[in-house]
C-alpha cells in the first residue's frame, strides 16, 4: 500500500532570512527543513500549528524578516 505523501507548508518561495534564520515562504526554520522528512506525523503537524502564529509575530520587509514590534 503507498504512503500518503508528507503534509509541507513550503511554497516554492525558498529564501532564507539570514538573521532570524527562517524560511520567507514557509516561515519553517532551518533546523525545522533539514529535518522535516525524518519528523514523525505529530512533530511536523505541531510545526505546522505553529506557523500561522509566527507568521504574525514576523513580518517580510523587502527580503528581511522582522518581529514585530522592533
Amino acid at each position: 500500500m503507498p504512503q500518503a505523501p508528507i503534509a509541507t507548508p513550503c511554497q516554492n518561495i525558498c529564501k532564507i532570512d539570514r538573521q532570524q534564520r527562517f524560511c520567507l515562504g514557509c516561515f519553517r526554520s532551518l533546523g525545522e527543513i533539514a529535518a522535516w522528512v525524518r519528523l514523525s506525523p505529530m512533530e511536523r503537524e505541531a510545526v505546522m500549528a505553529a506557523l500561522p502564529a509566527r507568521r504574525q509575530r514576523y513580518h517580510i520587509v523587502g527580503s528581511h524578516i522582522t518581529i514585530s514590534g522592533t
